[in-house]
Order: structure tokens, then sequence, then C-alpha cells
């Protein structure tokens, strides 16, 4: 869900990260695995580096917008007071009923994983060159019919807009 942070009182550092790095934050769910985020494990998380970090200080009455997928971390330089007001973008169909905060992965999302697990399973059942052979296609695949990169530069825009003209 999209997230408005509006700081109240005190200070607070925010560092955001575009879903385009997810493959460097080292994730466990909707969680990095990277808990230091100023002084990481780079021999634990040598990828970690490649993310592209973006930097803001929050002082009484500022107020920003954290987009959907964007992963952040936040740090109280100064007690204070902060308020999030969030909102779906999506059709309602698409959360979890359970979860009113959207915390979960969109239900689509959450069945593809699984499918992804599912699969990842069966591959298990094969030796390692195959595995390796056979895993290499599905991240071809998933690429392939996921990634909305544009063609001329290394910017990542959303499928919709990427094919309109001009």
């Amino acid at each position: 869900m999209d997230n408005l942070l509006a700081q109240v009182t005190g200070r607070k550092r925010v560092v955001l990260y575009s879903p385009q790095d997810a493959l460097h934050l080292y994730l466990n769910g909707d969680k990095s695995e990277v808990l230091d985020i100023d002084a990481p494990d780079l021999k634990q998380f040598p990828e970690f580096v490649k993310a592209r970090r973006y930097d803001c200080v929050l002082e009484p009455g500022d107020l920003l917008f954290i987009p959907a997928l964007w992963f952040h971390n936040t740090l109280a330089l100064h007690f204070g007071v902060g308020v999030n007001i969030f909102w779906r973008h999506l059709p309602a169909d698409s959360y979890d009923k359970k979860d009113p905060y959207g915390n979960k992965d969109p239900v689509a999302a959450a069945r593809a994983l699984q499918t992804l697990e599912r699969g990842l399973h069966a591959l298990d059942e094969l030796p390692a060159e195959y595995r390796d052979f056979y895993g290499r296609r599905m991240v071809q695949r998933i690429q392939k019919r996921t990634y909305c990169h544009s063609p001329d530069s290394e910017t990542t825009v959303p499928r919709s807009l990427s094919n309109k003209p001009g």
C-alpha cells in the first residue's frame, strides 16, 4: 500500500530503497535480513552495496510519500511522533481480507510465490546440473514476463507505461 508519513514532532531519518533493488536487499518475506543498513555485514550480504539508497531527514511538519513496494528504514534522531496514513490502490479483492494494514503480499502475488515454491521443490528431485539448467530457464521466463525495463535505459518503468508512444 502507498504510505504518507507525517512527522509531527522530533526528527527522523528515513532511508528508502526502490523495488528494483529487491534482489540486493536479502528479503525474507517483507523484511530485509540486513539489520544494520549503515554497517552491513558484507561477508554475509555482499550484494547489499548494490542497492541504491535514498536518504532524507524529516522535521516536524514534513510529509513523505512512500510508494507501495518501496522498502524503508527509519531511525529516530530525536524523540518524536510520526503518523502513517496508508491507502490501497489495487482493487479491493487484491488484498487479503484478514490483513487490514497491507503487510501481506497481494493475493495473486502470494499465490504465485506459493506456486514458485512448489516448482522449486519439484526441481529438488533432479541432479544438481539439471536443477541449475531448469532453474535458469525459470528465471529467464520470470524476467521476460514480469520485468518492466525500458529498452533504451536501465530505468525500470511500469509495463503499462513502457508501451505508450511518445
